[in-house]
């Protein structure tokens, strides 16, 4: 197990420095594109009746490198499962205040008393839309799924519903 949480920091670190990491040619194109602290709450496991809650906290970078804008996140449940993850979204904008936000991460999972997902090497592609207000906060729903691609012949995969709450950091 000590092992596995090895693994996992060494994976979870990596990706971080890879994901925070601003490249020269990165480049913001408007206004809108800035970073932001994402806060969400929600149901994990919400198609399969886990009845766990999830709590996340991620960080979206304003940079954008073509289209991609790094993420770097983590997310606890009341199982006492924990996903650290990186990888990249884009804002897609319809209008002035609705915001589609796509994404895939790569990270380590440890399952606590919860579920299990046949790997600590966990993907997490994902779907937001929110309504982005006057002031840049945003408000939204994100509705995930996190597996192990087949990494092993276990992969049931978890799927999360969450609503999101997303402050402009200013840069």
């Amino acid at each position: 197990m000590a092992r596995h949480s090895a693994k996992a920091l060494l994976l979870i670190l990596g990706l971080s420095a890879v994901s925070a990491a601003t490249p020269a040619q990165a480049q913001q194109i408007d206004g809108r594109d800035q970073s932001y602290l994402a806060l969400s709450v929600g149901g994990f496991d919400v198609l399969h009746g886990n009845n766990a809650a999830v709590f996340r906290g991620e960080f979206r970078s304003g940079q954008r490198l073509w289209i991609f804008k790094p993420i770097v996140g983590a997310e606890v449940t009341s199982d006492g499962a924990a996903y650290g993850y990186g990888g990249v979204g884009v804002d897609i904008y319809f209008g002035d205040h609705v915001v589609l936000t796509p994404s895939f991460a790569a990270g380590a999972f440890e399952r606590g008393n919860g579920k299990k997902l046949g790997s600590w090497v966990e993907f997490k592609s994902a779907a937001e839309v929110a309504y982005r207000f006057d002031n840049s906060t945003r408000l939204g729903v994100e509705f995930d799924h996190i597996s192990n691609a087949g990494l092993t012949k276990y992969n049931p995969g978890v799927e999360s519903l969450l609503l999101v709450y997303a402050i402009p950091l200013g840069f």
